[in-house]
């Protein structure tokens, strides 16, 4: 389905009225504020600052008289403008942290460096963070600081379309990427219905994706990069399984522990070679299982 014209005023950082003066701007063309008040509703109290803002981001402008009226900029350039505003906001965000950089970094480094050391082992394994925003920020970053290899073990993995930028990044950077998912068998209709659009999106979108299915209940779900079996490398994302538990309410463990990571990639391995199946039928589609790309020795 193709995106409506209307999701770029979602991404302009406006206020509702803000929004409607704009949207209504666009569709009557050049009016003047009382008028354009009577047609959106926005108070007259309040449409002079409305306007006012939405002509210093640059998406408005002011034609001088008796009355001022307002018309708005073509809409490319509104869409380019609003590009341009959000540049200039970071590079004024990296400008302000560059300033205090040094004397954040002098002040709380000895601190952070006593606590590190003062670690407990079970502390030093892992940290954890919420299910939800927080885990699929945590998953982008592991594809995104993927060097080799992305194994992930999931459900459905019902949160592609959260990380799928980071995975064609991945792709594209040459990563190989192995997705174990469980057996449809043991899903409800309706997951089992978002896995098959799930698995057809991934071989539509990642042919070079390997995706099988378990034969078994997956005790933990998760993502991990790049393991090394002599314990120099990796790090990864797990949860374990809590079906009565909702989702806001759980937690993901996230390590950097090579030694941690190198056991969960021998598990999945073992999954994957002896107690799954490939998730398209095809045996011309399927990949060996013994292709997987395998922990860095």
């Amino acid at each position: 389905m193709a995106d409506s014209g209307e999701d770029l005023f979602s991404l302009l950082d406006l206020t509702e009225y803000e929004a409607d003066a704009l949207e209504e701007l666009l569709l009557l063309g050049r009016t003047t504020a009382p008028d354009l008040a009577e047609a959106t509703g926005i108070p007259k109290a309040r449409i002079y600052g409305v306007l006012d803002a939405l002509s210093e981001a640059g998406y408005v402008k002011v034609i001088p008289g008796r009355p001022k009226r307002y018309e708005p900029h073509e809409p490319a350039a509104i869409a380019e403008r609003a590009v341009e505003n959000r540049r200039h906001a970071y590079e004024r965000f990296r400008e302000d942290v560059a300033a205090v950089e040094e004397a954040f970094v002098d002040e709380y480094a000895p601190v952070r460096d006593r606590g590190v050391d003062e670690l407990s082992p079970t502390e030093d394994l892992f940290h954890v963070v919420d299910v939800g925003e927080p885990s699929e920020r945590e998953t982008r970053r592991l594809f995104s600081e993927a060097e080799e290899a992305v194994y992930v073990l999931s459900k459905s993995f019902g949160y592609v379309d959260a990380v799928r930028p980071a995975m064609r990044d991945a792709v594209d950077r040459g990563v190989d990427i192995d997705v174990l998912l469980l057996n449809p068998d043991s899903l409800s209709a309706e997951n089992r219905e978002r896995q098959a659009e799930i698995r057809d999106s991934l071989a539509a979108e990642f042919p070079s994706v390997a995706v099988r299915v378990s034969d078994r209940v997956l005790p933990w779900r998760g993502t991990f990069v790049d393991p090394s079996l002599s314990y120099e490398s990796g790090q990864g994302l797990l949860m374990v399984e809590q079906e009565d538990v909702p989702n806001h309410h759980r937690q993901a463990a996230v390590t950097e522990n090579p030694s941690f990571v190198a056991g969960m990639w021998q598990y999945f391995d073992l999954l994957w070679r002896h107690e799954s199946i490939p998730a398209d039928p095809d045996p011309d589609a399927e990949r060996d299982p013994t292709a997987s790309g395998g922990a860095v020795e």
